[in-house]
């Protein structure tokens, strides 16, 4: 893989190092991003002298679930975000492209390869030092955390103090979302217990038999289990769907699927059940399925839950999962220059941020470079609009919002989308990312 390194200076070795800890997918890119512009870095990895229980090679930015980066096509989002990744010059995008292997229109790589060549890369770059070694606290001077879902314990504390104790969670119970211009209004209707004339909340109303046939479809579905190191107890707050329904046929009806206080505009009538949906954003363009937290697999989830009227053609932006996850509450503690609100030598990059992916985490460790890079030069970092994949993600866990919870990227984060022609949302957002770009390094003098 061909590298084009700036020259070295004297000045450049003497300002002292950038620390970015993690060696996964955002903290290499953070690293490279850097790097590329002629900072000096310090990346510090713990394997192997340490691994976590998924991970089994000591290679930077193993794979340790799939080895697919999703869609490679520009009319989906995920497709759409490696494209703006390709054109800012991400390595770990790069480093796909070189390794890919037949997938279909899915982005598969040589899972090995892939993390050899990214591994062979960054210790030979230049202006990177890789340190092998357990970090337990947080180094001085500017570092960026890159430590992803697994972060070791040590650690965790540490980030736990900085932070705030309420604002660091290692376990996620996630509900799913839908696009909101595919829910058949004509089946569903706005309403909230015991208050008419609001519309806070997307009611989908379901008959006996209806509610019948979803109840034994979800309690036979077939579930992801958690992996041994992935144990942990469900908390009676956050009880996958299908879990609750074993309890009892009845138990749903006391749940999230109450219908008591609501009643169906077009019956007039109190209905047998009813699935709400909230919000995600001000335009509507996504709703939350409420208290649909579940461990059924993403095409059981995709099945079973089309089963509800209103959502029969629905399209899923967000599948649910229960799993171990730790995640700051990014919104709370984090500037959209990825930097602590209260702490400005430290910044966020990748899962650990509330991204979900391997793209997005990617793309968090990109800004999160760039971001670092700029506040060196002291100049000022432009934030990627919110028209483009990237910014929507890093507008998405920077914008303060009641119940934060992680997220991939999807069309409906992105701003103002509506029913458009995603042609064009994709000719928008690959002008908006050339034009940031260029303003990013005119600005930074890069």
């Amino acid at each position: 893989m061909a590298m084009n390194y700036p020259a070295a200076s004297h000045g450049v070795w003497t300002r002292g190092a950038i620390k970015v800890i993690g060696g996964g997918l955002a903290g290499v890119e953070a690293a490279y991003q850097i790097a590329r512009r002629g900072q000096r870095v310090i990346l510090f990895e713990m394997r192997p002298e340490v691994y976590t229980p998924a991970h089994q090679t000591p290679y930077l930015s193993e794979l340790v679930c799939s080895n697919s980066f999703k869609s490679k096509e520009l009319t989906n989002a995920h497709g759409l975000l490696k494209e703006e990744l390709r054109r800012l010059d991400s390595i770990v995008l790069r480093t796909a492209d070189e390794t890919s292997i037949p997938g279909g229109k899915a982005l598969v790589v040589d899972r090995e390869r892939f993390s050899k060549i990214i591994t062979e890369g960054i210790e030979a770059h230049p202006f990177i030092e890789v340190v092998r070694g357990e970090i337990k606290d947080i180094p001085s001077g500017i570092v960026i955390i890159a430590t992803g879902p697994l972060t070791s314990d040590g650690l965790a504390e540490k980030i736990r103090e900085v932070t705030g104790v309420e604002n660091l969670f290692f376990f996620d119970a996630i509900s799913p979302i839908v696009d909101g211009n595919t829910i058949d209004m004509e089946k569903a209707f706005f309403g909230s217990r015991y208050m008419e004339e609001t519309d806070d909340y997307l009611n989908c109303p379901l008959t006996k038999e209806e509610y019948d046939r979803f109840y034994e479809e979800l309690i036979h579905g077939e579930r992801v289990y958690f992996r041994e190191f992935e144990e942990v107890p469900y908390f009676e707050g956050c009880l996958p769907i299908e879990v609750m329904a074993t309890r009892g046929r009845q138990t749903l009806l006391y749940g999230p699927m109450k219908p008591v206080g609501l009643i169906d505009k077009s019956t007039d009538k109190e209905p047998y059940a009813v699935i709400q949906l909230r919000r995600e954003n001000e335009a509507g363009s996504m709703y939350n399925i409420v208290g649909f937290q579940t461990k059924l697999t993403y095409s059981e989830q995709d099945r079973i839950f089309r089963l509800i009227p209103a959502l029969k053609n629905g399209v899923f932006l967000r599948y649910g999962s229960v799993h171990r996850n730790t995640y700051i509450n990014s919104p709370s503690v984090l500037n959209n220059n990825l930097q602590l609100i209260d702490n400005s030598r430290i910044f966020f990059a990748g899962q650990i941020t509330g991204v979900e992916g391997y793209m997005e985490s990617t793309a968090m460790g990109l800004v999160a470079g760039i971001s670092v890079y700029t506040s060196l030069t002291g100049k000022t970092f432009l934030p990627p609009p919110e028209d483009t994949c990237i910014g929507a993600l890093l507008h998405y866990i920077t914008t303060k919002k009641k119940d934060f919870q992680p997220m991939n990227i999807n069309f409906g984060l992105l701003k103002e989308y509506r029913k458009k022609d995603k042609a064009k949302i994709v000719a928008n957002a690959l002008e908006s990312i050339s034009i940031w770009k260029e303003r990013i390094e005119n600005n930074a003098g890069l």
